[in-house]
């Protein structure tokens, strides 16, 4: 294992063994990391021969394409790892460029549209193979026969409630929270204090042992929607003049899925819907009535900026037919047909 500059220990156990999703019991270290040399090597290199499963997630001041990312944090199944892009500047994160773009290395978050924005809009890189818990937790609902409401997404908190998953509180994040609308900049300070360490490392400490819950109950429908939305949250707030031809493909529908002629999958894509100056209210209605009529009407998920933006857009994910027919509901919004 990599040295690191700072190593702190926690006695909160991380899964290590994707064989039975049983945590060890044994002390995790927390490594800072502020150069790249203390990230571990196949990190660094990512390789076909050393396939990664690691938790990730990122913190920062209003994340997303104007924000200030401020700590990278990668689970490892014997580590945690605070990549510190205050002190390590734009030179520490790009080294980590190659892992993140990797398909050898799975990132495990809980929704990873901003953290994709922010990755992208700041360093340039585009985050790839993420299995994002929030869409893998929907898709393990709606296999087991519960219906999900438009805009009813679970929370990490509320993940992590879950006995199904973890079955743990967590009662600091609340802190951290009310801490964060005291004070936006709580994540810019150095040295990291005992709680800024603490409340990062929570954030991934238990995503491995969620993952490996997940997996034993996706069946092979669910991981290739996992798969592919995945995907297309990752792109979702990140715009480009080339429609996305230089993002990593989208998984194709598997031969299997495709046989079932009365029930295979239609192909996924994204849209993005541009709005034009002044129409957005009609868009979204009074209390949100007007756009959560169209998500009620259409088997797609809608997305729009809001305060961190883009606030002239859009963005629809879901199946071709239902996309379009989004678009046209919310077309029809903004020329005040409907």
């Amino acid at each position: 294992m990599a040295s690191s500059s700072s190593s702190h220990q926690t006695h909160t156990p991380l899964p290590s063994d994707p064989g039975d999703g049983k945590p060890p019991d044994h002390e995790v270290p927390i490594h800072v990391v502020t150069v790249p040399s203390q990230l571990p090597v196949e990190f660094r290199n990512p390789s076909a021969a050393k396939q990664l499963i690691i938790g990730f997630d990122c913190e920062g001041v209003d994340l997303c394409r104007h924000g200030t990312l401020c700590i990278m944090q990668l689970a490892f199944p014997d580590a945690i790892y605070l990549v510190d892009a205050i002190k390590g500047g734009e030179s520490l994160i790009r080294a980590c460029k190659p892992a993140l773009e990797s398909s050898h290395i799975t990132k495990v978050i809980h929704d990873c549209k901003r953290d994709s924005e922010a990755l992208y809009f700041q360093f340039g890189i585009k985050l790839h193979n993420v299995v994002d818990t929030q869409i893998a937790y929907s898709q393990i609902e709606e296999q087991e026969g519960r219906a999900r409401l438009p805009d009813d997404y679970i929370s990490f908190v509320s993940l992590l409630a879950d006995p199904r998953y973890c079955g743990i509180s967590y009662l600091e994040k609340e802190e951290v929270r009310v801490l964060l609308r005291q004070d936006p900049m709580f994540w810019t300070y150095r040295p990291f204090s005992e709680m800024m360490i603490h409340a990062a490392a929570d954030d991934v400490r238990f995503l491995l042992r969620i993952y490996y819950k997940m997996m034993e109950k996706l069946n092979q429908r669910s991981l290739w929607y996992l798969a592919v939305r995945g995907v297309l949250y990752c792109r979702c707030f990140c715009i480009n003049e080339n429609d996305y031809a230089d993002w990593p493909h989208i998984p194709p529908i598997p031969d299997n899925l495709i046989i079932e002629e009365d029930n295979a999958p239609e192909e996924e894509i994204l849209s993005v819907l541009d709005v034009p100056p002044g129409k957005m209210g009609r868009v979204i209605g009074r209390r949100g009535a007007s756009i959560l009529s169209v998500k009620e009407s259409c088997n797609a998920e809608i997305f729009i900026g809001g305060a961190k933006g883009p606030t002239d857009k859009v963005f629809i994910v879901g199946p071709v037919k239902q996309v379009r027919k989004a678009e046209a509901m919310l077309r029809g919004k903004i020329l005040d047909i409907f």
